[in-house]
């Protein structure tokens, strides 16, 4: 039994299945963490191990038992599973348990709803979640492949089905039009930003690993941060001034988690392309994770998705407050910067990020000059 997360949560059963892969302990605390930040209330935990899904209803028919059961028990009103789940098995699993039914890309494309304030944010899920939504409709929603008669809505015989495909198709098509407008104007500001050959840096990062409180302790913006997933989600950039070099600009993005829905990443590809199109990326690492090695590869993957795999990179061990560890520096076998220990949250540690950026910042000055002799 669960204590609440939120007060007034949704009732919720939660189920997380060990096909041994591995990190099933961290798998679930970041779950429960999800399901928390969703605002749901759980009141129980399905566990259990297979070799491989159920095709028909991914958990296998004891399991669906007890799920049920849970969900009688505990008056839920959906279970949510930390798994993908094709249309067919939500459909099913909707059936056994006659309430709603959420899988893991669900879950975070609802977050991401909750969480986006500005206009371009709002968009953005709206697309992910409609492109979402247009898998389930290819065989999942039995109830609209029924015939409606539609006198001045539809033509003769088209099922509801193909009506709300249709409906749906443009849709999307508005969204993606009204977001590449928005992309072209963040494109003329990033050119204004970067006309003067200034050092442009984002922040990077596996979700809840201090990016925001690290971007404001930099540059005093006062962002919304929080010991929540997905506590930002729309890209801020602020100039900070560093002594010696003068100003370069600084963006806090959204975080990344592992099996991130490729529906949110082609739906914010607009706001990451702020990160690759930076000239050096801070990824800002929870030290205090003992799944940190694995949200460092899953964040790496993330950004070769968007093109950013090759832009160079700081790792910021932060929160060493919570590991005792001391602020140091750690260099690569280049001399280069390979490694700032600190923590946002303290600010330990934070003068010899400044040096670091510093450091990058002249670097990419003097690989940016015009020699003297260029003109001559």
């Amino acid at each position: 039994m669960f204590e609440p997360s939120v007060s007034g949560g949704i009732n919720a059963i939660l189920v997380q299945l060990d096909f041994g892969e591995g990190d099933y302990a961290e798998r679930l605390a970041e779950f429960k963490l999800l399901s928390s930040s969703a605002g749901t209330w759980p009141k129980a935990l399905i566990q259990g191990k297979r070799l491989a899904p159920d095709p028909a209803t991914f958990a296998g028919k004891g399991k669906v038992a007890e799920i049920a059961a849970a969900v009688r028990d505990h008056a839920a009103e959906v279970v949510i599973f930390n798994h993908e789940l094709s249309a067919g098995q939500q459909r099913n699993l909707e059936k056994a348990f006659d309430c709603r039914v959420v899988d893991r890309s669900a879950l975070i494309l609802d977050i991401f709803a909750q969480r986006a304030k500005s206009h371009e944010g709002k968009l953005q899920v709206e697309l992910a979640q409609l492109q979402h939504l247009a898998t389930r409709l290819v065989r999942g929603w039995t109830h609209l492949e029924r015939q409606k008669g539609g006198i001045g809505l539809r033509g003769p015989g088209e099922k509801q089905l193909e009506t709300d495909r249709r409906l749906l198709g443009k849709r999307v098509s508005l969204l993606k039009e009204a977001l590449k407008q928005l992309e072209r104007q963040r494109a003329v500001r990033r050119r204004a930003r970067t006309r003067g050959d200034m050092l442009t840096v984002s922040l990077v990062g596996y979700t809840n690993a201090g990016k925001t409180t690290l971007f404001n302790a930099l540059t005093k913006a006062g962002g919304y941060a929080a010991d929540q997933l997905f506590a930002t989600l729309d890209t801020t950039s602020r100039r900070l001034f560093l002594d010696e070099v003068g100003q370069i600009v600084i963006s806090d993005t959204v975080g990344f988690i592992r099996d991130l829905p490729h529906a949110l990443v082609a739906a914010f590809h607009a706001t990451l392309e702020e990160t690759a199109g930076s000239n050096l990326l801070l990824h800002v690492v929870d030290s205090a994770s003992p799944d940190r090695d694995q949200q460092i590869d899953a964040v790496n993957r993330v950004l070769a998705e968007i093109g950013a795999a090759d832009v160079p990179q700081i790792i910021v061990w932060n929160k060493i407050d919570a590991t005792a560890a001391s602020p140091g520096v750690e260099r690569d076998e280049y001399a280069k910067i390979s490694r700032v220990r600190l923590s946002a949250c303290t600010g330990a540690g934070l003068d010899l990020l400044r040096a670091a950026l510093t450091e990058a910042a002249r670097e990419h000055s003097s690989r940016n000059q015009v020699p003297a002799d260029a003109f001559s």
